[in-house]
């Protein structure tokens, strides 16, 4: 029986999201009204999810192209770098908010299943998995839900499909309770001339649905990440796909199995969109590429899970699990049999054309016929710069009280068991970071992620990270940190920073305010990667990052999430981060300003981040990177751990005790700054940046600071590592003491007990 569609007219447009303009444009396009299905292809790949329409202005003032890249940004599925000896790697971030807001287990699953998909589309194999969470106070029975959902989520998707969850960050902030960030990072490795485009070429090459079969699940998955999430959004638990790992394991071994017969001719994930965004993605490539292309798909021919489905569903189903491969022509049945062997579906369902078009056919009609180029970023889909307005957050400066009028120590206890600042061992426990065998050390003990390169010296660090709050309080200052504290964990690893892929989660594009913190945080990112020859290579913009939390509409803190790639040489020179050895000299690399603003310390102790970053000096910050590379070159370093969150005392404190099976303690002095009022609190608890707590020989401490001063770095000695316990002097005055195992208490407990997240086991 044939199905009846509703008429196309500007009302049903404006329901798909679509805009008075954008509808005028289409029927240009088109010169006549849009079937249906037409309707809901373009506005998928309008959607701001695809089109990146209200963001791409943007994105193509950063540094794209140049280092090592092979593929320049948004050219492929994912950013491909090479590391020498005729590899590369293949990596990328993006975000799975929208689903996992409200089906946090499956959305943070499909999450990690798609952008390992975009990685092994490259003709790479995935071979670690990092992530970045936000969430609201673990305290709300709702972000336990979530924190619960979105963690075994990660995990179950990650341990099944063999691919070790090596690194990423959590942090709770009120503006997340009604709208979690998790974004997803993938890294791969790849022989240069095993790499595979995502391009469709070859006029008659045989076109393959490749994977699972196609139901409704996940329909309009990219609308419904292009607008804010509300009450209503309970009710689009459809538009969240469901993932299966073992079926995603088949198809990785089957399709890196394909590419090695030579006969894949181009290869793209079926992501947001589905079918719509590979047919429209892959031809409009080809057409630039060659100058024509296109291609024809019969959707009586995909495989269907579900009765009665309308093209509209097929076209627009984000079934998970599902690839398309332009096959060499008379080859198709050779690439069909590979994925029979891993008993994985594989069914011509079209061709290449050079009409330029992407046509679709079902049960004898041609139910769409549209212009390949219109459809797509780059070509003709909608652009805007929106209106941008500063608005300064409106928090009040601290009302500090003396040194003297605290209790440090309790102060400082206090802080390590901060949910920020405290570990998050109950988390990382549920992911395996050793499956394939590649990860060199456990979590926590080096400052970024270090996964070996089997057959060669060579490994890659890699890392993410970004202190939204910085970027609430100074977009332009918090952009470059993000990216700076990357490079910096990276370097302190002994690697060398290689590029970055970033995950921009903001809230409404229409809001001068926040356009203005989508747009000069992009600055602040583009100015620390040319400051530190990390070109971007592509990544992901999640807008409409809003909820109802708290009595009114609010957006998130701006989180211009930052993943990086580093690559250590010798594996020989890599550099932990925790102390190693009783009796090493503790060198601090970095001499800023010290202040406050911005610190975990400061909202713990006076209520308000205050109305700043802090600082940030990208000359410093490379002269640091490139000296902790030479150090680590050499041999000189014992161990680096970056001065984050928290301050010195975190730094310290983590350095003594996040190796549990060999803790030592440690005996410092810091310098008096100006004997002020506050002085043991900032020095303690000020997050100033480009400052590195490093161990050394301390025979090697002359040859040490020779390479400091020759990098333009300042360095002094600060104290030294004891068998056990702490203590901390200013200027040999107000000593506080502490035992290691007081500090593991706060540290370790704060998150399983307090908090209570262990009953979610």
């Amino acid at each position: 029986m044939k199905q009846t569609e509703p008429e196309v007219t500007l009302a049903l447009a404006k329901e798909h999201g679509l805009n008075e303009d954008e509808y005028g444009k289409i029927l240009d396009i088109l010169g006549r009204t849009p079937t249906f299905t037409e309707l809901g292809i373009f506005s998928v790949m309008w959607s701001e999810h695809c089109s990146y329409k209200n963001s791409i202005a943007v994105l193509k003032t950063l540094p794209r192209d140049g280092g090592a890249l092979l593929t320049g940004a948004g050219e492929e599925n994912a950013g491909l770098v090479d590391i020498g000896d005729n590899l590369a790697v293949a990596f990328k971030i993006e975000s799975h908010n929208h689903p996992s807001a409200v089906e946090p287990y499956q959305g943070a699953a499909t999450g990690v299943g798609g952008i390992h998909r975009d990685i092994f589309t490259m003709g790479a194999r995935p071979v670690a998995s990092l992530n970045s969470l936000r969430f609201g106070s673990p305290k709300d029975p709702r972000v336990r839900y979530l924190v619960d959902g979105v963690v075994r989520g990660i995990g179950d998707y990650g341990n099944s499909f063999g691919v070790p969850t090596v690194g990423g960050e959590i942090y709770f902030e009120d503006c997340y309770t009604g709208n979690p960030l998790v974004n997803a990072m993938s890294v791969g490795l790849v022989e240069h001339h095993k790499t595979v485009s995502a391009t469709a070429e070859g006029e008659g090459n045989p076109v393959l649905i490749v994977g699972s079969s196609t139901g409704r699940d996940g329909i309009h998955g990219a609308t419904f990440a292009s607008e804010d999430l509300s009450e209503a959004s309970e009710d689009k638990r459809p538009s969240v796909q469901v993932g299966d790992p073992f079926a995603e394991k088949l198809l990785l071994e089957a399709t890196l199995e394909a590419i090695e017969t030579g006969f894949v001719a181009g290869l793209q994930d079926m992501g947001a969109a589905g079918i719509t965004s590979s047919t429209s993605e892959m031809s409009a490539r080809g057409i630039e590429k060659n100058g024509t292309g296109g291609i024809i798909i019969d959707l009586d021919l995909v495989p269907a899970r579900e009765e009665g489905m309308s093209a509209y569903e097929i076209m627009l189903s984000e079934s998970q699990e599902r690839m398309l491969i332009v096959a060499k022509k008379g080859h198709e049945e050779d690439i069909i049999a590979v994925y029979r062997k891993w008993d994985v579906q594989a069914v011509t369902v079209g061709r290449v054309t050079s009409d330029n078009n992407v046509k679709i056919q079902y049960r004898g009609e041609l139910v769409a016929d549209i212009p390949a180029e219109s459809l797509v970023l780059g070509g003709g889909a909608p652009v805007y710069i929106r209106e941008a307005v500063e608005s300064k957050p409106d928090t009040p400066a601290a009302e500090m009280t003396p040194d003297s009028g605290l209790n440090l120590k309790d102060r400082a206890i206090e802080l390590l068991s901060r949910p920020n600042i405290a570990s998050k061992r109950w988390v990382y426990r549920q992911y395996d970071s050793m499956v394939q065998t590649n990860t060199v050390t456990p979590v926590g003990h080096t400052d970024a992620a270090v996964i070996r390169i089997k057959g060669t010296k060579k490994a890659l660090a890699m890392k993410t990270d970004c202190n939204s709050r910085y970027v609430y309080l100074n977009p332009l200052a918090g952009g470059k940190i993000a990216v700076a504290e990357c490079a910096r964990n990276i370097a302190c690893s002994g690697a060398r920073p290689l590029a970055i892929t970033n995950c921009l989660n903001f809230g409404n594009p229409y809001k001068p305010e926040v356009y203005f913190q989508f747009k000069t945080s992009v600055q602040g990112m583009g100015e620390a990667c040319r400051a530190f020859n990390t070109p971007v290579t592509g990544g992901n913009v999640s807008f409409y990052n809003e909820s109802t939390h708290g009595g009114g509409r609010a957006a998130i803190y701006p989180t211009p999430t930052i993943g990086m790639i580093g690559l250590l040489e010798d594996i020989d020179n890599l550099v932990g981060s925790t102390f190693t050895t009783s009796g090493d000299a503790i060198i601090l690399f970095g001499d800023p300003d010290l202040n406050l603003e911005g610190s975990e310390y400061q909202v713990m102790q006076y209520g308000t981040p205050g109305t700043d970053a802090p600082d940030i000096n990208l000359d410093h910050e490379k002269n640091l990177q490139d000296l902790l590379v030479a150090l680590a070159g050499k041999k000189l370093l014992h161990s680096a751990h970056d001065v984050s969150d928290g301050g010195l005392f975190v730094a310290l404190a983590e350095k003594a005790i996040m190796n549990e099976t060999a803790q030592l303690g440690f005996d410092v002095d810091l310098e008096d700054c100006g004997a002020g009022p506050y002085r043991m609190q900032q020095q303690l608890f000020s997050e100033a940046q480009g400052r590195v707590v490093a161990t050394i020989a301390p025979a090697s401490a002359k040859a040490v600071i020779a390479e400091a001063v020759a990098c333009n770095v300042p360095v002094r000695v600060i104290g030294k590592v004891v068998p056990q316990g702490a203590a901390i002097a200013v200027d040999g005055h107000d000593t506080l003491r502490f035992s290691t195992a007081e500090l593991s208490r706060a540290y370790y407990d704060a998150l399983e007990n307090e908090l209570h997240l262990n009953e979610l086991l």
